[in-house]
């Protein structure tokens, strides 16, 4: 069988564009941490005795992880839970009440066509294998 004729593996293409996504999301996230560690120099604990900005490049790990679980049957919910987590973030640094909205309306775009996509993919192949 050749590369051209072998069947493409199935979902290929959601989780690559949702895996960008969080990647870019986790450079903002940090980004972000910066920003609040910048406008409050003299951070107080938030939770668990954890300043905003620890908790800032926490969710930015978290989102450069998520994106590199995007393969795993898991991977699309954590993403989710990435863009709650963004949302909420915006408690600490006003406007990533706006970044992460942005980065959840993407994520969501992203996760419809890449199924889209790959179910057109798919549906090629089969048609390909056929003839």
């Amino acid at each position: 069988m050749t590369p051209q004729t072998r069947p493409r593996p199935q979902g290929k293409f959601m989780w690559r564009m949702l895996a960008t996504v969080l990647g870019g999301q986790g450079l903002v996230i940090f980004f972000g941490a910066l920003t609040s560690r910048g406008l409050h120099p003299d951070q107080g604990a938030v939770v668990a005795g954890l300043t905003p900005f620890v908790l800032l490049c926490i969710l930015a790990v978290l989102a450069i992880v998520a994106a590199g679980l995007m393969r795993r049957p898991f991977g699309p919910a954590l993403g989710w839970v990435v863009q709650v987590l963004s949302i909420l973030s915006g408690f600490f640094v006003g406007m990533m009440f706006v970044v992460g909205l942005v980065f959840a309306l993407l994520y969501g775009y992203c996760q419809r066509v890449g199924r889209r996509v790959d179910r057109e993919q798919a549906a090629r192949a089969m048609t390909q294998q056929e003839n």
